[in-house]
């Protein structure tokens, strides 16, 4: 824990180019070259409501950035900013939302308290929960994995790690399912061919013998990989490509576009794609994240035994089940309650308002058990008049109509989605109001302050020019009193993280 002489009020410090440089450069000599690379992240800023009254983003269940953060603190690392997706870290954990009832595969939860680093402002929680299934009624598997045994894989942490995360999977695997394994490297081949899953000896051996070497140009490997896909592909179960790599691949078509368009073709055709990162110092997230979102799957980064046992076994039926494709979130907010609003992370994920009633407009996927997190900053409308201090304007007048007959109401929350198998859109609905949500309420969830702890800490991370009076000691004490039961040891762990965190830059600055 935090001793009483140090409190961090400010990262700016901590975050200095130069010094995250002297960091980097201390640490990779000798161990890692370092040629990651991240989709750069603009971050948003508050959006005044009466001008901006609608927010729409697609949903992300991806949790490979928190599991990237944690490999770099576990190394001695500053996480690089765009590493740092904060709707990852927030997704990375469970929260006891209501489960869905009747036909809707989702439930809407939402919860609002003051905001930690702003007691002038509040925070809005918004959960989806998707339906879960028992895993003894999983439709039937048609599994292709794609594995990168080239030279760069040759580490501890990449070739045998990968192994050990598909060992345990397979171990779940029935008669009823079937397993393909492609490997690629200088050139590409196909190791297996539809192999029954309770064949777990031959599919384990397999797995044993791969060996890393040659240079990453296998191309044919993610053709061959959906020809057999394709090939023993189940009416009606799950037929998916999962790629494992260390994430500087060139396993097909000559260029990212027309890649992309490969996976995107197939996606159609019901062959879904998920991407598994392994490593450090050479992830390409970037091309990594985005060939899963194109491929209607899951991308997660397995920097350990028990992260594979995690995203492989313990959330298999989400990792491997899409319950809903194309799912849209979008708020709009009443300018009566709320002056202005900003969703923290989610950058990436943003959506035209238009785009959500757009059919033709790709969006994430929610897997069978899996739920989305998402946090508001609110402004609260406090002024007497709602054109107090307006600028006047020459092309419009500054009067606008406020209907006051929902005065009592924040926001509503619509969900946007399609079922697995159709093309047709379903919409879902909840209104957030001082009645069923009250703001000033004694007791806030667990989860309630956990969530916001885990925002706060990716704020100080990217050193957010929103992060108020964000410090350690405060998301510390948030996450404390959010640790609840527990039972999986991730908040417990988190905590952990962010006190390693903590004596990293104690040591270094």
């Amino acid at each position: 824990m935090i001793g009483d002489s140090y409190k961090m009020t400010d990262s700016s410090a901590i975050l200095n180019s130069v010094e995250r440089d002297k960091a980097y450069g201390y640490q990779y000599d000798g161990l890692y070259p370092n040629t990651e690379e991240y989709t750069k992240i603009f971050e948003k800023g508050f959006m005044d409501t009466l001008q901006s009254p609608l927010s729409t983003f697609s949903i992300d269940v991806d949790t490979a950035s928190y599991a990237n953060i944690r490999k770099n603190i576990n190394y001695g690392l500053l996480p690089e900013m765009d590493a740092v997706r904060i709707e990852e870290m927030l997704n990375y954990f469970n929260y006891e939302y209501d489960e869905p009832t009747g036909k809707n595969p989702f439930s809407i939860n939402t919860e609002i308290g003051r905001c930690p680093w702003n007691q002038d402002n509040y925070l809005l929680m918004v959960g989806v929960q998707g339906k879960d299934v028992d895993k003894a009624t999983l439709p039937k598997s048609n599994l292709v994995f794609l594995i990168d045994v080239s030279g760069s894989m040759d580490q501890e942490d990449k070739l045998p790690l990968l192994k050990n995360a598909f060992s345990q999977l397979v171990e779940q695997l029935t008669e009823d399912d079937r397993v393909s394994i492609v490997v690629y490297a200088s050139k590409s081949g196909v190791v297996l061919d539809s192999v029954p899953g309770n064949e777990k000896r031959i599919i384990l051996s397999a797995l044993k013998d791969l060996t890393a070497g040659g240079s990453t140009a296998g191309a044919g490997g993610i053709e061959k990989a959906y020809a057999l896909a394709q090939e023993n592909f189940i009416a009606g179960g799950n037929n998916r490509v999962i790629l494992a790599t260390d994430g500087d691949f060139n396993v097909g078509p000559s260029s990212p576009k027309e890649l992309e368009e490969l996976i995107e073709q197939k996606r159609e055709s019901g062959i879904f794609l998920s991407v598994l990162g392994f490593g450090m110092g050479n992830i390409k997230d970037n091309r990594m994240e985005l060939l899963a979102d194109k491929g209607n799957g899951n991308y997660a980064y397995i920097d350990s035994s028990m992260e594979a046992k995690k995203v492989l076994v313990d959330e298999m039926s989400g990792t491997l089940l899409t319950i809903a494709k194309d799912v849209k979130i979008q708020l709009e907010f009443n300018p009566y309650s709320v002056e202005s609003y900003r969703l923290i992370g989610y950058e990436n994920r943003a959506l035209n308002n238009e785009d959500f009633k757009n059919d033709k407009v790709d969006a994430g996927e929610l897997g069978a058990g899996h739920s989305v997190t998402a946090i508001y900053e609110i402004v609260p409308n406090r002024k007497d008049s709602l054109l107090y201090g307006r600028e006047s304007l020459k092309y419009q007048t500054k009067e606008q109509v406020i209907n006051k007959e929902y005065q009592d109401e924040i926001t509503e929350v619509r969900l946007r989605y399609k079922l697995p198998d159709s093309n047709k859109s379903n919409e879902i609905l909840q209104v957030v109001s001082y009645d069923n949500t009250p703001v000033n309420k004694i007791y806030l969830s667990e989860d309630f302050y956990f969530a916001a702890a885990v925002a706060e800490f990716g704020m100080l991370l990217r050193n957010s020019e929103y992060k108020g009076t964000s410090s350690i000691e405060n998301l510390l004490m948030l996450a404390e009193k959010g640790l609840g039961k527990d039972e999986d040891g991730y908040r417990t762990e988190f905590i952990n993280l962010v006190e390693k965190y903590e004596e990293l830059i104690n040591n270094r600055w």
